[in-house]
């Protein structure tokens, strides 16, 4: 399945300053029973922003109304837990792009690459100072630059770089999954198969 092509992405945040955030968090066990990548944004931190009656709890940012945007920023450790990918894929769902935080559990990381979210690791200082300029502006935007692999607060002109499996990067530039990096390389695979069978 193809992803939407990550260049350059900016955009307002959402600010989640919660460190050692699991994937149990992210999306409870309960609503693991799907076999399709739909529906699951419904319940991203299903019990962090709904009571039991199903009503909103109004003090989660995702139920914040001044807070948007197509990333989000986490704390310290963040997607630590299980292994589950469904994890990744309500993120997505919901309609993040780039999650942002200063440490990432490995599995955690590579399942956001191979479903089109960028994991963008930063050090605590500059963690630190994206949440300021939230808290400072809700509207304040960052600005993600894939290619560059830098991440830039507009407002300040402060600025840091990443770091990305270079493999994973080209795929997120094109909006590729592992298939479909395949499938690109199918005429020289070809040419090359059609060459070894003399």
């Amino acid at each position: 399945m193809a992803y939407d092509k990550f260049t350059i992405l900016r955009s307002s945040a959402v600010p989640m300053p919660i460190e050692n955030v699991d994937t149990d968090q992210i999306i409870p066990a309960r609503f693991l029973k799907a076999t399709e990548r739909k529906g699951f944004g419904d319940n991203l931190f299903r019990d962090w922003r709904y009571e039991t009656d199903g009503t909103p709890k109004k003090d989660f940012v995702l139920n914040n109304p001044i807070y948007s945007g197509k990333i989000l920023v986490g704390g310290k450790n963040f997607g630590s837990g299980s292994s589950r990918e469904h994890a990744a894929w309500a993120i997505y769902d919901y309609g993040f792009r780039c999650v942002v935080s200063s440490f990432f559990a490995d599995i955690f990381k590579n399942n956001s690459l191979n479903v089109g979210i960028l994991p963008v690791q930063v050090s605590p200082e500059f963690l630190d100072k994206i949440f300021t300029a939230i808290e400072a502006d809700p509207k304040a935007e960052l600005e993600v630059n894939l290619e560059a692999q830098t991440i830039t607060i507009p407002a300040t002109g402060e600025s840091e770089s990443f770091a990305i499996n270079s493999y994973k990067k080209l795929n997120m530039m094109n909006g590729y999954d592992d298939i479909d990096y395949l499938q690109a390389m199918k005429d020289d695979i070809k040419l090359f198969a059609d060459k070894s069978l003399y």
